[in-house]
């Protein structure tokens, strides 16, 4: 096999399919006088003329006629090699995921995930695992398959997809005083804030916002949780923000109240991120396919 130039099975395919030295030549982009050379390889190594001249065109010797399947078939078996997810059989598919997220990105993902990566492989198992605190590399160690949220510097090692663009809006419960009237700069700072951070931070880029027209807003707690946060300001006159898409759903189903915030705020960037080594996996890369279609669906 050393000695066999497996480029010359495409060849012998096109010349047979073409059956002309002219049309293989121009199938594959070549010079005619180059695929007559090539031609002359094939009957060396096959010991065959291949094609003979029969009138004006030329027909394939009996040995070329039989061997014809055999080189499309090897061809095609060759090309599901390069091709990205070949030979990746879902339903037999035994493999644990897992995935690093927030508790917001849990909330609104985890299950339309499960059930969209279910359907096609069902004995696929995701273990979704709490954002780790900084500096910490999952992903390059391998305790994490996927990282989802909004991602900061990742480094070489590091390849990532956006998956969302989203916009921050200002939550409060239904009935709130907020919901009448004009929102103005003046009464969304005169609320009382509450503030969801991992870190516990009072401040933010609407402080930032509201500090260039010399406005201050009271901000009157901090949470780390989503779930947390969402409740609080169900049941109080407390104001909070949150992801106006990925939002959407819960924020409904708790009866809470959206209304763009009167200033201009950073957009929201959900992407997914993973380690170099798994680019060209053919499992890791249906899970990103499926996480994307499942962003895309909630956006919409």
């Amino acid at each position: 096999m050393k000695s066999v130039d497996l480029n010359l099975l495409v060849a012998l395919d096109a010349l047979l399919d073409e059956g002309s030295v002219t049309g293989a030549a121009e199938r594959l982009r070549t010079s005619t006088p180059t695929m007559s050379r090539t031609l002359a390889r094939l009957r060396r190594a096959l010991g065959d003329p291949i094609l003979v001249r029969a009138g004006r065109t030329m027909v394939p010797t009996p040995r070329a006629a039989a061997v014809r399947d055999q080189v499309r078939a090897v061809l095609e078996q060759a090309e599901r090699v390069f091709v990205e997810g070949a030979g990746l059989d879902l339903a037999a598919l035994r493999q644990t995921f897992t995935v690093e997220a927030n508790e917001l990105v849990m909330a609104m993902v985890a299950q339309p995930l499960l059930a969209a990566v279910r359907a096609q492989a069902p004995q696929v198992v995701l273990r979704f695992l709490a954002a780790p605190p900084e500096n910490i590399p999952w992903l390059r160690d391998g305790a994490a398959d996927l990282a989802v949220g909004v991602l900061g510097s990742l480094g070489a090692e590091t390849s990532s997809e956006l998956l969302l663009t989203d916009r921050m809006v200002g939550m409060v419960r239904s009935g709130h005083k907020l919901t009448r009237g004009r929102m103005t700069l003046k009464r969304f700072a005169a609320a009382q804030h509450l503030s969801l951070s991992r870190r516990g931070k009072l401040a933010g880029p609407v402080d930032d916002a509201l500090a260039e027209h010399g406005l201050r807003r009271q901000v009157v707690c901090t949470v780390a949780s989503w779930s947390a946060a969402t409740r609080m300001v169900a049941h109080s006159d407390l104001v909070g923000l949150a992801p106006e898409k990925l939002g959407r759903e819960a924020l409904s189903q708790l009866g809470l109240r959206t209304f763009p915030v009167p200033v201009p705020l950073p957009a929201v960037a959900l992407s997914q991120a993973w380690h170099v080594r798994y680019d060209a996996d053919p499992a890791h890369a249906w899970l990103r396919r499926t996480l994307r279609d499942v962003v895309a669906k909630i956006a919409d």
